[in-house]
């Protein structure tokens, strides 16, 4: 798998784990309010860490980390992810997946060959705007359902979640995503924050108030919805 970033530690990136984040290039999605931009549109092709390299580091974490947090870009389009997390798991070391949903196939083999320990989906809007939010005219909701489907059923831990912009998400549109995913799982609202590495520079976040607003409107059909980071 192609490494292009590390985070040593984190306490925040793999719930109730101490783990270290990889991170992998390339995505299929251009969201305007994508915070790694560094990562999908101007990807440096010399910045990448050799496998042996992560690997060295990870056996000298042993005992002091529980996991690896692996994100992106858009993780599944890797073709070396599975070998990479069989590789993670043979250390004794748990992995969760970060993932846009766009690859069921992929999502589908880590969940049956138990290679994930914990899967965080990105709902980026309601269906009728995932096109405009995921910067993707053609992209297919069949794909984006079959994954939020296949997680609701698998019995493997794992949460929805949705970075919240003021211009692309209303309350109706959490109406809406709550009637589709309606059930007792995780999910998080997140709130929009300028990382500085924007694809679109133009956005920005809610008020609280606005924050919590969306909260109430998915809550009527995901009772387990929570704001993070607020």
């Amino acid at each position: 798998m192609l490494i292009h970033g590390l985070q040593k530690l984190t306490l925040l990136d793999f719930p109730g784990k101490i783990a270290c984040t990889v991170f992998t290039a390339g995505c299929n999605m251009r969201c305007p309010f994508c915070h790694n931009a560094a990562l999908v549109t101007h990807i440096d092709p010399e910045a990448v860490m050799e496998d042996e390299e992560f690997f060295a580091f990870l056996k000298k974490r042993t005992g002091m980390l529980d996991g690896v947090a692996i994100t992106g870009g858009e993780p599944t389009l890797d073709p070396g992810l599975t070998g990479f997390m069989e590789n993670v798991r043979a250390l004794g070391f748990l992995v969760k997946l970060d993932t846009n949903g766009t690859r069921p196939d992929v999502l589908r083999t880590v969940l049956e060959r138990g290679l994930a320990d914990y899967v965080a989906m990105d709902i980026k809007n309601s269906l009728e705007k995932y096109a405009l939010t995921s910067g993707v005219p053609g992209v297919s909701l069949d794909r984006i359902k079959e994954s939020a489907s296949m997680l609701l059923s698998s019995g493997v831990p794992f949460e929805f979640r949705t970075t919240v912009v003021d211009s692309l998400h209303s309350v109706e549109d959490f109406v809406s995503i709550g009637r589709w995913l309606a059930g007792p799982e995780p999910y998080f609202l997140q709130n929009f924050k300028d990382s500085g590495d924007l694809i679109d520079p133009v956005m920005k976040g809610k008020t609280p108030a606005e924050m919590e607003e969306c909260l109430l409107a998915i809550k009527k059909y995901i009772p387990n919805a929570e704001l993070r980071g607020i």
